[in-house]
């Protein structure tokens, strides 16, 4: 073959023919083409200045009624923000935006159709909110305009609205907080380091009301989340770290307030303002690294919401797929999901079942057969009959388990909710023993010196370690491809005593396929011939055998050959007349062929010329690179586990990566896999789940830690507590490595936490406690524990 050396001018992909090119410009395909031409036509050349070959390639021809069921009110009602006479406004997820220019052109679609009044674009979370006048373009126009242009939207419903909700408010707490603490030390300073009392005597109170009035809303509405919190763990009979942090708020603001009003003090509203405000950073570094992914997901982000009906007159209707009664009948194009459980009533189907399965390779089906929700059509249009509605299928037994009813508790840290049970009940003994005392002794300074222990000992250090330790951890990880959920995945992940890993697109990768032929030496013309008849079908087979061609080096696949009669059997092969020549490449049924053993070999695909059988293509998905060196690594301090849907042709390659044979199981439903997880959950142990498919969703979501392994973090993965870049999976042993020493940097900033507390608590039994050393003791203490915890876990990553 001769190497291509002309690259797209729009995408940047490999130029099969230099037949497409405008104005010198070279073009992978017609789609490319159209898109030049339309930034041209609307003067949006610029778009190419910003970046080199910034485009998507566009070569999916979509039917024109792919995008129908946006023209139903209920889904408009469900997509858009706000309509109001002739205004629409949506925000939408567009996962291959990827560089400044695709920022340029979004913004710039006003130019394209001037229909659309205004475009935002959010880089960070791939978004789009796009303002358009929906009497003159259809929301259904609108996306298909996207899609020409090689920015196909994800139209899941939007179910992150509460999400953004609750950041929102924090960022709200957060910048109350801040503005009432720096304002708070603004008027505190003149108390602290004044010189001549007098100079301050005619606004000492009115500062110190300043002062209360600035700490009021910072305790009813900053600090009501520890506060409830705090109350419903004593509601449930435990104590959890926000009972002390909760004690320590209501004891300094009491104190404070009873200094300022009685006038005995200037009060510790500042100490009280900054505790808040570090606590509610703590919260927000830990969402940062990861609120832009989506980690909850049902089946239904799957789904398409609505469907082809075709009614008893032969008309066809879009409608919501929770509208489908049994006995209606469906059409399913190419590539489209089957909503729920039918019986297929065209000739013949070829269903892909790998994200329900986990089985690799496409099921050919006929009339009469049954055909379950979740298999993605591959080929021609299909005809169906509902068997089931949809929140009866099959498919969705599995959102049926318990599992999927419960929420995994997402505490701040269990290892800080231990400590902080024997923490609460020390400080509270220390408290009581000191107030008993000073009565003893001198009953005027016993409250006083009871008050303040419980403010010196507030663990508002031992509550930052956590977040600030996790959090950073959570951002470094997320620089290196692992997106975790929340500061919880990260000390499970320390815990991990088994890890289970899926087969199909997770140990193996989904573009990249191992090709070899067996059967008679085939020449460069068969070679060509075969090419010439592949890349006419979008079967990934196919496509698979079109890609082995062209990368061999002595075959020319420019070759144009006149191709007659060309005919696709869904699920069976394809058949033409190639230069005089008969060809069929397909199953060994479709070539009238038995001959040849395949030993348990994934697929095998068949080569007829005139009706003579030459041979078959063996075709295995290739495992990741590294891979071998991975579970080697994991094996040193894991138990492995292997649970695939697919079938057991790789077990002999198999049993060498994994050292424990009997843990490898294959043809797995995805129940299976949920089950398994549990058993070992059962016998103690901690379990890591990494797959990439639906059918993982139940194991990913039983077990301590579920990572989805994801080509594109931004689009479709399961229900996980993790995403994981595909090409990053190699670093697994060094995840787990530095959650590990990150826990034990957590347990070292306790240490450091309780020496802290321990200095503020001699001064405090003695009732030497004075406002400046409060002042200056607990923001110390905050502060070095979020140096500290940073600075280390900084050092164990890059190490």
């Amino acid at each position: 073959m001769v190497a291509c050396e002309i690259q797209c001018y729009h995408c940047g992909e490999d130029c099969e023919t230099e037949a497409i090119k405008v104005q010198e410009k070279h073009f992978c395909c017609d789609g490319c083409k159209m898109v030049y031409e339309l930034l041209s036509e609307n003067n949006l050349d610029a778009y190419y200045q910003l970046e080199s070959r910034p485009g998507n390639a566009v070569r999916q021809e979509n039917s024109k009624e792919q995008y129908a069921y946006l023209d139903l009110p209920e889904v408009q009602e469900a997509l858009l923000n706000f309509r109001e006479e002739g205004c629409s406004k949506i925000t939408i997820t567009i996962p291959s935006i990827h560089c400044s220019s695709c920022v340029y052109l979004l913004e710039n679609l006003p130019r394209i159709n001037p229909a659309i009044e205004q475009v935002l674009v959010d880089f960070v979370r791939r978004e789009a909110a796009i303002t358009f006048d929906d009497r003159r373009l259809s929301l259904r126009a609108l996306v298909e305009l996207l899609v020409k242009i090689g920015y196909t939207p994800d139209l899941t419903p939007n179910k992150t609205s509460k999400k953004k909700s609750i950041n929102r408010k924090l960022y709200l707490k957060i910048g109350l907080a801040g503005f009432c603490f720096g304002n708070i030390m603004l008027l505190s300073f003149p108390e602290y380091f004044i010189v001549n009392e007098n100079d301050l005597v005619n606004y000492k109170t009115f500062f110190g009301w300043l002062n209360f009035l600035l700490a009021l809303p910072v305790l009813l509405y900053c600090a009501q989340d520890y506060l409830k919190s705090a109350l419903a763990s004593l509601q449930q009979k435990m104590i959890g770290i926000d009972v002390p942090i909760a004690l320590g708020i209501i004891a300094l603001f009491t104190r404070s307030s009873y200094e300022i009003f009685t006038q005995t003090g200037a009060g510790y509203m500042d100490s009280f303002a900054g505790l808040i405000f570090f606590l509610l950073i703590g919260k927000w570094y830990q969402n940062r690294t990861y609120e832009s992914l989506s980690f909850e997901r049902d089946y239904t982000a799957y789904f398409p919401i609505a469907t082809t009906k075709v009614n008893s007159d032969g008309s066809e209707k879009q409608v919501l797929i929770e509208q489908l009664k049994v006995g209606d009948v469906i059409k399913i194009r190419n590539q489209e999901i089957i909503p729920t459980d039918s019986i297929l009533k065209s000739k013949e189907a070829s269903i892909d079942y790998s994200f329900v399965s986990g089985e690799s390779i496409a099921i050919s089906k006929k009339e009469g057969d049954k055909l379950y929700a979740g298999g993605r059509q591959i080929g021609h249009v299909i005809t169906l009959e509902v068997l089931q509605e949809v929140n009866q299928s099959y498919f969705t037994q599995l959102w049926n388990q318990p599992v999927f009813q419960e929420e995994k508790t997402a505490v701040l840290s269990k290892t800080v909710d231990a400590i902080s049970r024997y923490f609460t009940i020390s400080i509270l003994s220390i408290a009581m023993l000191t107030l008993l005392y000073w009565l003893w002794v001198d009953a005027s300074i016993a409250l006083l010196s009871f008050s303040a222990v419980l403010i010196i000992a507030c663990p508002c250090a031992l509550a930052l370690s956590a977040p600030f330790a996790f959090g950073n951890v959570l951002r470094l990880f997320g620089q290196k491809g692992l997106f975790l959920k929340n500061a919880l995945a990260v000390e499970q992940l320390a815990e991990v005593t088994d890890v289970i890993f899926d087969k199909t697109g997770t140990l193996t990768t989904n573009d990249v396929a191992n090709v070899q032929f067996v059967g008679e030496t085939l020449s460069e013309i068969h070679y060509q011939q075969i090419y010439a008849l592949v890349q006419n079908s979008t079967h990934p087979l196919s496509q698979m055998l079109a890609k082995y061609i062209q990368g061999l080096d002595f075959v020319d696949t420019q070759k144009d050959f006149p191709i007659k009669a060309f005919v696709e059997t869904s699920g069976q092969g394809i058949e033409a007349w190639i230069d005089d020549h008969f060809l069929e490449v397909g199953s060994s049924k479709f070539v009238g062929k038995s001959a040849y053993q395949m030993e348990g070999l994934t697929t095998a695909v068949y080569v007829a010329i005139d009706h003579y059988c030459l041979g078959y293509f063996i075709i295995k998905k290739e495992y990741r690179k590294n891979i071998e060196t991975v579970l080697e690594n994991l094996s040193k301090d894991f138990t492995l586990h292997l649970l695939s849907g697919d079938n057991d042709a790789d077990r002999a390659y198999l049993q060498h990566l994994f050292p424990a044979h009997e843990s490898l199981h294959f043809q797995q439903t995805p129940v299976d896999k949920l089950n398994y997880v549990k058993i070992l959950q059962q016998t103690g142990k901690k379990v890591l789940m990494i797959g990439d498919g639906l059918n993982d969703a139940g194991a990913l979501q039983q077990a301590d830690v579920g990572i989805a392994v994801a080509n594109d973090v931004h689009s479709f993965s399961p229900a996980s507590d993790g995403i994981l870049e595909a090409s990053k999976i190699s670093n697994l042993n060094h995840y787990t490595t530095v959650a590990q020493r990150t826990l034990s940097v957590v347990k070292a900033s306790f240490i450091l936490s309780l020496l802290y507390n321990s200095v503020g608590l001699f001064f405090a039994v003695q009732g030497l406690l004075t406002p400046v050393i409060a002042a200056i003791l607990m923001p110390l203490s905050s502060i070095s524990i979020i140096i500290f915890t940073t600075i280390l876990t900084n050092w164990i990553a890059r190490r």
